[in-house]
């Protein structure tokens, strides 16, 4: 079967937008307190992601909030077109979150999912004002920690060359793929690269890689080529459903860097473990 991967990936190159970007708060930049979002894949997989992001937060003087009550965004049922189980998962977290203050997530997917879709999924309800009221007060993680809160990391790390991949909703949905990079920036010792096509799809896409198998491992193919070609030793991103996808097929192909959060690479570079 030949799976024409340059058409897919137009379609991604033409769906770039940065209409859903959080305007500048002055409200939520003073905010000594946050909500913090766990996300399924951190909470199952890479704890240790989710518990560096809460302290780099804790590191920037911010006071992290972690509702008990939380669960799923309701990201799976939505894209797979199960609205009403979608629903039913999202009213559970306009529960969890209620308080007037800015919702972390270190994942820009599940971020994106509460930005974009929320006011979509509840649009005509009685609950449409309460998910554009916390649509609004979402952030992504690196976008929280560079643009709000202008954190400045202190690098005490050795030299180090990695290669950033910044996820297709950081970068088309809600338009913060710069803030990941800003943040890398500001560690002294770190020379970040990109690899060719840096805008193109890893493939993963939740459940298009269990629908499209054979798409999906086509893209994964082509971008974990173009990591492995950069030389870089490691990959970070702030999605972990990307990381997953690309270390599986990285280490298929034999070549093994290093993967990790964004969150964690931070907080090892400035705490030394």
């Amino acid at each position: 079967m030949n799976i024409l991967v340059s058409d897919v990936q137009q379609v991604y190159r033409s769906s770039t937008t940065d209409s859903f970007k959080v305007p500048y708060n002055p409200a939520m930049s003073k905010s000594d307190t946050v909500y913090f979002f766990g996300t399924c894949l951190i909470d199952l997989l890479y704890p240790h992601a989710g518990l560096s992001a809460m302290r780099l937060l804790a590191d920037a003087g911010i006071r992290v909030r972690y509702p008990q009550g939380q669960t799923c965004c309701g990201q799976p049922a939505y894209n797979s077109g199960y609205r009403d189980q979608a629903r039913k998962v999202a009213t559970a977290q306009l529960a969890a979150f209620p308080d007037p203050i800015p919702v972390v997530v270190p994942s820009a997917s599940c971020a994106g999912m509460f930005r974009v879709h929320y006011p979509r999924l509840f649009a005509g309800t009685a609950d449409a004002a309460r998910a554009q009221a916390l649509a609004d007060r979402v952030y992504e993680l690196t976008e929280f920690l560079a643009w709000t809160l202008d954190f400045r990391p202190v690098d005490s790390g050795p030299p180090l060359t990695l290669v950033l991949h910044n996820s297709c909703s950081a970068r088309r949905e809600l338009g913060v793929a710069d803030a990941a990079r800003d943040l890398l920036g500001r560690l002294a010792n770190v020379r970040t690269l990109e690899p060719d096509h840096a805008y193109e799809c890893c493939g993963f896409g939740g459940t298009f890689a269990v629908k499209e198998p054979e798409i999906s491992a086509a893209m994964a193919a082509d971008k974990a080529a173009a990591i492995a070609a950069t030389g870089a030793p490691l990959l970070v991103s702030q999605d972990c459903g990307c990381l997953m996808n690309l270390a599986g097929t990285l280490g298929h192909r034999g070549e093994r860097p290093e993967v990790a959060h964004i969150a964690e690479l931070v907080w090892e570079r400035t705490h030394g473990s």
